[in-house]
């Protein structure tokens, strides 16, 4: 694609950044991702940066609940490309430790030039995650945070757990309580699969204890939507957008690390996207809700739901139609150009 296609292109996502910026304010976001083994993390990201774009969001911070020392650089990366390389970003330090695909994309150089530009170097010059958090939410208005959670518990089961310090006077749920207005998790399986009744999610699976804090401990006040395995498995990212959509540039970081995770023959399925856009556009009925409940979190790592009466917990349910819907949003909003990208 020339520059002048481009520059055509990114205009018109400006003119559609206006059509959906309204009176309301954008939903300020705190992303807590496993970033690292699965390719949907990153397809998210690029999603809420997106988002931001038109005017839908606002990147607070990024906080990473896996280890591998590539995590924070990567996901830096991935914000330079985007025009926000400003994003505060904080690591667990107490986690499951994860290889990755395509998280060595950050080595990648073309003419001794570093094919992502990032400044983070090492994990080691980033913040504990939990501080991050109770820092982030320290400095926003009362029930003004979306805190999407698209991998382990880890670092919001330590949030809840944790004392004051010299961002808060509060403690971690009473942090929560004041600043959360909603937590959209990636987690669990709320429906059959494949049969199977009691199908044991990943992200559950592989931190079941820091799950079934989250699940006990989070605050009462705060409601939790979670996106359920069948929910994202039933919108696979079209391996067709891999191979058309991004080829405004010669090089792009979601497709490159799609590739090396999936290969070009692969659609991919968009559990943590669907968490993504319910917490942003949760008025737009892609999904539907059922009733109020509570999530409960056994020790082999199974989601038990149990209908409650103004309970916590709701979890997203979605017919063939909506499925349909989201399939085509999530393609147009992760494919999206940058509309701003730092030099």
């Amino acid at each position: 694609m020339t520059l002048m296609k481009h520059l055509m292109l990114v205009s018109f996502y400006i003119l559609m950044t206006a059509k959906f910026v309204n009176s309301a304010e954008p939903v300020r976001v705190i992303f807590d991702t496993d970033i690292s083994g699965d390719v949907d993390d990153v397809l998210a990201l690029a999603m809420i940066h997106t988002l931001a774009d038109r005017g839908e969001c606002e990147l607070l911070a990024v906080t990473i609940s896996k280890i591998n020392p590539l995590t924070g650089p990567f996901t830096d990366a991935v914000n330079t490309f985007y025009g926000r390389n400003e994003i505060p970003i904080g690591v667990t330090l107490q986690a499951q430790h994860r290889q990755s695909k395509y998280l060595n994309l950050i080595h990648k150089r073309d003419n001794n030039q570093l094919r992502y530009p990032h400044d983070v170097k090492s994990n080691k010059d980033l913040p504990n995650a939990v501080k991050l958090l109770r820092k982030t939410l320290a400095l926003e208005k009362n029930q003004s945070v979306v805190i999407i959670q698209v991998g382990l518990a880890a670092n919001l089961a330590d949030l809840i757990e944790s004392k004051p310090d010299e961002f808060s006077p509060l403690t971690g749920v009473e942090l929560i309580r004041s600043k959360v207005r909603l937590a959209s998790v990636m987690a669990g399986a709320f429906e059959s699969i494949n049969g199977n009744e009691r199908y044991l999610e990943a992200n559950v699976r592989n931190g079941i204890h820091s799950m079934q804090r989250f699940a006990k401990l989070w605050p009462e006040e705060v409601p939790v939507i979670w996106s359920g395995f069948e929910i994202g498995v039933a919108v696979p990212y079209p391996r067709e957008s891999i191979a058309r959509d991004f080829e405004y540039m010669k090089h792009h970081i979601v497709r490159e690390s799609y590739l090396l995770h999936s290969g070009p023959e692969h659609d991919r399925p968009c559990w943590d996207l669907t968490s993504v856009l319910y917490a942003i556009r949760p008025q737009e009925n892609y999904f539907n809700l059922s009733k109020s409940g509570r999530v409960s979190v056994s020790d082999d790592g199974f989601t038990k739901f149990q209908s409650e009466k103004d309970g916590r917990d709701r979890f997203l349910k979605m017919n063939a139609v909506q499925a349909i819907r989201v399939r085509e949003v999530l393609r147009d909003l992760v494919s999206q150009p940058p509309l701003k990208r730092a030099p």
